[in-house]
């Protein structure tokens, strides 16, 4: 489980318009019993506390089937580094994605354009590499 926030940037974007952009999510990554083995950051990456690191791309996305949470998504690894629990990595999954969601657009203004705002989120992420 990841828990921490998704930040947002208000700027132009490929209109021009002002709005909320995502610039990077800053979460923790939690085993089975809470302990912090890891952290999920800009990338997208993931580094586990052995020093292995995995960096991915999106592949695909499905909505949720309930409201209010963000997509289903899946996705491939662009590379790893180091030896360890992500040394191997080739796709993940995240589900059970809540909160995260973007400010509300009438707050990206001129007034805010260059500020950040963090939406705490929580998400279950699965990591699969290749059987021995």
């Amino acid at each position: 489980m990841a828990t921490g926030s998704q930040i947002y940037t208000c700027k132009p974007g490929t209109d021009g318009a002002l709005q909320w952009v995502l610039k990077a999510p800053d979460a923790d990554l939690h085993d089975k019993k809470g302990a912090v083995i890891g952290h999920h950051f800009a990338g997208p990456s993931w580094k586990h506390k052995d020093g292995s690191e995995i960096t991915g791309k999106a592949s695909a996305h499905v909505d949720s089937p309930e409201c209010g949470f963000h997509p289903v998504a899946a996705g491939v690894s662009n590379g790893s580094h180091g030896e360890g629990m992500f040394a191997k990595v080739t796709t993940f999954k995240r589900i059970n994605t809540q909160g995260g969601k973007a400010p509300a657009a009438s707050e990206c203004d001129a007034s805010k354009t260059g500020t950040e705002s963090k939406s705490a989120y929580s998400a279950d992420y699965y990591f699969y590499a290749p059987g021995k």
